[in-house]
């Protein structure tokens, strides 16, 4: 192995251009593919911007190109040399530099490598186990580095942009206390107070909000945030929002906030010039036509409802369902009526995983004759009103789903986006931004028996509905909104209790009693009553707009040393044990041994 000596970096290894003809340069990076074409070694020189090939040429220097014989996959060069057009035939289109290559006079090896445990090329298929134990040779690959250069640029646009609006960012504190919201803690014990814990924070919600009684007005931070949940694709235990608080401001002034930003990162990572306003839903709506929160609106394949159509019908599956205050609802396929009885049978099974006991199917025929296992239940007059409420024509296949309200709604947007994958409607060119407005506040937790906040307890609920806190809290609507990409929640947030009775109030309404609030909410019912200002705020998963920028269909590919689902670290082996002597400082015996 050799030191770079003196030599000092001129270019990195997407710079070089026909401009460059002539021009003595000096590369470093890795080697990305050697290849022997008669005596003349050609070397893909790699680093994080790019690749430019070089050449070791026999007649041009044979100790070099001697030299050169012994150089394998990925280990490190220094090279020195002069900018040369490729020969006739050779230029490369796939590559910036692929007009020019780099006759070598001098070589440094500064590194070598063993065999990589798996090839660096984009179309390798690696395990993801694999994949995070060797990460940093997973994050050389081309694609992944490029995931983490947008992810940079994105962060920029950030700052940039919130910073042109008069925000600031401002640092929150990552040992705070445990507050109930929605998930499960990771928990610190402290040394210094025997018996006590810190939490990691799930996010910094009741600091931002102190910051706005701090007068701050507003505040950002692209935070880490910790909670100890089931993992899946879209979940890490640690994971990265873009947090936003503002004062004296109405859902309005936020959505226009939130647009900008959106706007911004669009534009600098992949040059899409975006339009806002973006389209608005409430939830209501969204639940009735797509049966879920945050509907993927690039496609059809709506809900539409029959409980009204077939409440007195002559099927007497449905008829039941409905008189015990259920749902029936139905997709329309449309051409879809070639579907095999397997491919039906797959469905029926499919939806069964979210709760359904069934999935009736209808292939509509000639003349509008149904051919179904169901269609002898029905009348003629029947038949043609359903098809009528459905839009139905010859070759479309009816999905129906009878049951609770949320079985039915669960298992059909499942169902709708099923068949838009089986279909191919989902186009990940486009991208479609929907917010959702007026959420329930609360919701009836059935396990708990009491009610639970749909966001968060801190969510205001609008000043028409306060009379329902105490009477029918399930019909309390809030002033929260979430922000939605392509069928994913990318951002929540909502106007806040700024006032202390109404914060009171609200806990109540789940079960939270006095007592209770005093001791973990302390310090935030002391600042409502000191001045707080209205405000609200919103907050962006990071990691799963940058998986939705970047094509991929799991945040781990976007973050530079993801745990797997089993919130575990192949690379690093953690969680780890700790020796005992560690424990007993943090007065802790454990009872695993």
């Amino acid at each position: 192995m050799e030191s770079m000596g003196t030599l000092k970096r001129s270019h990195n290894c997407s710079m070089l251009r026909a401009e460059n003809l002539g021009e003595e340069v000096i590369l470093m990076g890795w080697i990305h593919r050697r290849r022997d074409h008669g005596g003349v070694i050609f070397i893909d020189l790699r680093d994080r911007w790019g690749i430019t090939q070089v050449v070791f040429n026999p007649e041009l220097n044979a100790e070099v190109h001697a030299k050169a014989h012994d150089l394998r996959s990925e280990w490190v060069i220094c090279i020195r040399g002069k900018v040369s057009s490729r020969p006739e035939g050779m230029r490369n289109d796939k590559l910036e530099t692929g007009d020019i290559e780099i006759l070598v006079d001098e070589l440094r090896i500064l590194n070598v490598s063993k065999t990589p445990p798996f090839p660096l090329d984009e179309d390798t298929d690696i395990s993801d186990n694999l994949r995070l134990t060797y990460r940093y040779l997973d994050l050389r690959r081309p694609g992944m580095s490029a995931n983490l250069i947008m992810r940079h640029t994105a962060s920029q646009a950030i700052r940039t942009y919130l910073n042109s609006e008069n925000f600031l960012e401002i640092e929150t504190p990552i040992l705070t206390r445990s507050t109930p919201e929605g998930a499960r803690d990771y928990l610190v014990p402290s040394r210094v107070h025997a018996g006590k814990f810190y939490a990691l924070p799930q996010s910094p919600q009741l600091f931002k909000q102190l910051l706005m009684v701090a007068g701050m007005d507003r505040y950002y931070q692209i935070v880490r945030c910790f909670r100890d949940e089931d993992l899946r694709a879209d979940r890490q235990p640690e994971f990265t929002q873009l947090d936003m608080e503002l004062s004296f401001v109405t859902e309005e002034d936020i959505y226009s906030i939130a647009e900008g930003v959106m706007t911004a990162v669009f534009k600098e990572t992949k040059g899409i010039d975006l339009e806002p306003p973006f389209s608005r839903m409430t939830y209501d709506e969204a639940m009735e036509r797509f049966g879920t929160d945050k509907p993927d609106t690039r496609f059809g394949l709506e809900l539409v409802s029959l409980t009204e159509v077939v409440k007195d019908c002559s099927f007497k599956v449905f008829r039941t369902v409905v008189e015990k205050g259920g749902l029936v609802k139905s997709i329309n396929a449309k051409g879809c009526a070639t579907f095999s009885r397997k491919v039906l049978d797959d469905l029926t099974s499919y939806v069964g995983n979210f709760g359904a006991k069934g999935l009736a199917w209808v292939k509509v025929k000639a003349d509008g004759e149904w051919q179904s296992p169901i269609a002898k239940f029905f009348t003629d007059e029947e038949r043609n009103n359903m098809s009528s409420t459905l839009g139905a024509e010859e070759g479309d296949l009816l999905f129906f789903v009878a049951d609770t309200p949320n079985i039915v709604h669960q298992a059909l947007a499942e169902l709708r986006l099923e068949l838009a994958r089986r279909l191919e409607l989902m186009d990940n060119d486009t991208f479609n931004f929907l917010w959702i407005t007026d959420f329930p506040l609360l919701e009836y937790d059935h396990e708990q028996k009491r009610h639970t906040a749909v966001h968060h307890p801190f969510t205001s609920p609008y000043d028409s509905d306060l009379d329902l806190l105490e009477t029918d809290p399930g019909k309390v609507k809030s002033r929260a909104y979430d922000l939605v990409l392509n069928g994913t929640e990318i951002g929540g947030g909502s106007l806040r209790i700024h006032r202390k009775d109404i914060q009171e109030k609200v806990f109540a309404a789940q079960g939270i009693s006095a007592e209770e609030a005093a001791d973990k909410f302390h310090f935030l019912l002391k600042a409502l009553e000191l001045g707080a200002p209205p405000h609200g705020g919103i907050a962006f998963g990071l990691d799963r707009l940058m998986m939705i920028l970047a094509g991929k269909d799991s945040i781990r590919d976007v973050i530079a040393f993801p745990k797997t689902q089993r919130a575990t670290c192949p690379l690093t082996e953690a969680p780890a044990s700790v020796e005992r002597k560690q424990l007993t400082e943090l007065y802790l015996r454990p009872d695993w041994e």
